[in-house]
């Protein structure tokens, strides 16, 4: 991987990675100031933090499929570079005069314009790796983010966690703005070579059809519909991703209530967790980008699923039981190492198969798919939180994750 990255060919690949673990590594940063804020203004609410949440999820089902098909349209490195300045400049502005308002609505709104750019850039990123590296080196480049992005994700929770716990939310809203702009600006330098390129009979074609009618933004996004529903894998990558993303969403923001609960802490315990989590994340998603072209995608994912949901039974149970930190670290490492294939695969696989004219549309429909997927089982778990305890959710969602991996695995056998 090293040796990918400091090729002088992979020039426009490197700033666009560098720009990336930036961002990952601020945005984490200013989640954790989120949660310090909420947890200050309403301790221990489940639905406090499903609100804020909430606000930025919606735009992936009002701003996420329309932002697909533009995306297909625009240059994706200008997406890119306007999304990433206009969120510094939005951050910076909620850490110098919006957090200190008697009101927390304008940090709602903050939120939500942020969130609604992120429909932008998000898909853009993803569809973007195709035209900056060699389609040979794509498996490879997705890993490379997707590892690394967790690595910056991690240090982000960390020393978020302590920037919050140590002296508040402000300076975690200075952070995340300053990695956006800096991420603006390095995007704003790359020259988009591009390696994959539709057919050009297919451009003739598609040019001629827009000369006679110009296509509605209804029009394209039915046609994405069309494109994923006649492509058999994926259809299985938008199921499995949005059962992924409906079990973090019936546990995130009742864990995050649960571990602040056990151990007497606002951040500081959650930045040490995720650490390890995405610790355990790297490495699996490392062991997938160098064994992962061997293996059936489909089983990797139904035995993520599984031991998965395994281990958070045990974490859930075993914290409740002894509010011991290390057994916190050590089971948060481990699941973190056998869901890590899960944060790759479904990107490696659509990015090989989506023909490059269709991946906005497809990578904004996923979007749209896990965010709605996330949300209702996040809003149907913090209205559980009122009626059940935390620690039988958690359990339940556990169990639900092996049994459904379980059943995968048993049709897949059946197939054969």
């Amino acid at each position: 991987m090293w040796q990918f990255i400091t090729d002088r060919k992979s020039g426009d690949f490197f700033r666009f990675w560098f720009a990336q673990l930036i961002t990952q590594f601020g945005d984490r940063v200013f989640q954790m100031a989120i949660v310090g804020l909420i947890t200050a203004l309403y301790p221990g609410s489940v639905m406090a933090m499903s609100i804020v949440f909430l606000f930025a999820i919606v735009p992936a089902f009002v701003v996420g499929p329309i932002a697909g098909v533009y995306i297909d349209r625009w240059d994706r490195r200008k997406v890119l570079f306007i999304s990433y300045f206009i969120q510094g400049v939005l951050v910076l502005l909620a850490a110098f005069y919006l957090i200190r308002l008697p009101v927390v609505w304008p940090m709602y709104v903050v939120v939500l314009i942020i969130s609604s750019l992120g429909r932008f850039y998000i898909p853009a990123k993803m569809s973007f790796i195709p035209e900056i590296v060699h389609k040979d080196d794509i498996h490879i480049a997705n890993s490379l983010s997707t590892v690394s992005g967790m690595i910056a994700g991690g240090l982000g929770m960390l020393l978020g966690s302590w920037i919050v716990e140590r002296t508040g939310f402000f300076a975690g809203f200075c952070w995340d703005g300053s990695c956006y702009v800096l991420s603006a600006a390095l995007v704003f330098t790359i020259t988009a070579l591009r390696y994959r390129l539709p057919d050009r009979e297919a451009i003739i074609k598609r040019t001629r059809e827009m000369i006679q009618v110009e296509k509605s933004v209804w029009n394209e996004i039915v046609d994405g519909i069309r494109y994923i529903r006649s492509q058999q894998e994926i259809r299985f990558i938008f199921w499995m991703m949005a059962i992924l993303l409906a079990a973090v969403g019936a546990i995130y923001v009742v864990i995050i209530v649960f571990i602040q609960q056990a151990f007497h802490s606002v951040t500081r315990d959650l930045g040490i967790l995720a650490v390890a989590l995405v610790a355990g994340s790297f490495l699996g998603s490392l062991a997938y980008g160098k064994w992962g072209k061997k293996a059936s995608a489909e089983k990797i994912m139904f035995w993520s699923l599984i031991l998965g949901g395994t281990l958070i039974i045990l974490f859930v149970t075993g914290v409740n039981a002894t509010h011991s930190r290390f057994l916190a670290l050590g089971l948060s490492f481990i699941m973190g190492l056998v869901i890590g294939p899960d944060m790759v695969a479904p990107f490696a696989v659509l990015n090989k198969i989506c023909a490059l004219e269709m991946s906005g549309k497809v990578f904004a429909a996923l979007e749209f798919v896990v965010y709605l997927a996330f949300l209702l089982a996040m809003m149907f778990s913090s209205i559980l939180s009122w009626y059940v305890p935390r620690l039988w959710i958690l359990i339940a969602v556990g169990g639900i994750f092996m049994l459904i991996g379980l059943i995968g695995l048993i049709k897949k056998g059946e197939k054969k």
